[in-house]
């Protein structure tokens, strides 16, 4: 095999608010855990629930600043990343691991008024403004009439 694949796609809702942290030259980071349930029907037939409970890190600096904006508990969320182990050495030197998603890409689910279906009194997460692609060049990709020389 000449190469392998480390790819997560998860569709799920947010079991906390997420944690934000910024650190030098306004990098940051959000971590967020997020449950996805399976149902199935068991042997006598009953209707069965499994949720897992997964650990989100976001590094990525604009989609770290749309976590903080509007990402509440409860939000429902497609994400795509790659599994990541860490270790570290605890107070009583310990060796710890943690396995994590880190994030590549996420899209908001759910409605705009609701995040989700997720009402919290006081305060309702909506989801973010739709945004139309920006050409690179910051210009207007439909041409002028000067530049629109075509016969027909």
């Amino acid at each position: 095999m000449a190469g392998s694949v480390n790819k997560v796609i998860l569709i799920g809702n947010l079991g906390k608010d997420p944690e934000i942290h910024y650190f030098e030259e306004n990098r940051g980071v959000a971590r967020f855990t997020m449950a996805t349930t399976e149902s199935y029907k068991d042997k006598s037939g009953e209707r069965q629930e499994q949720t897992e409970w997964h650990n989100i890190t976001i590094w990525r600096p604009g989609l770290v600043g749309l976590a903080e904006q509007y990402l509440k508990k409860g939000s429902k969320l497609y994400v795509e990343g790659k599994l990541r182990t860490r270790s570290w050495e605890d107070d009583n030197k310990n060796t710890r691991y943690t396995t994590e998603i880190v994030v590549d890409n996420l899209t908001f689910l759910g409605s705009a008024s609701g995040s989700g279906g997720n009402e919290r009194s006081g305060s309702s997460a909506s989801a973010p403004p739709q945004q139309k692609p920006v050409p690179a060049n910051n210009e207007s990709s439909k041409p002028s009439a000067e530049e629109d020389d075509l016969p027909f």
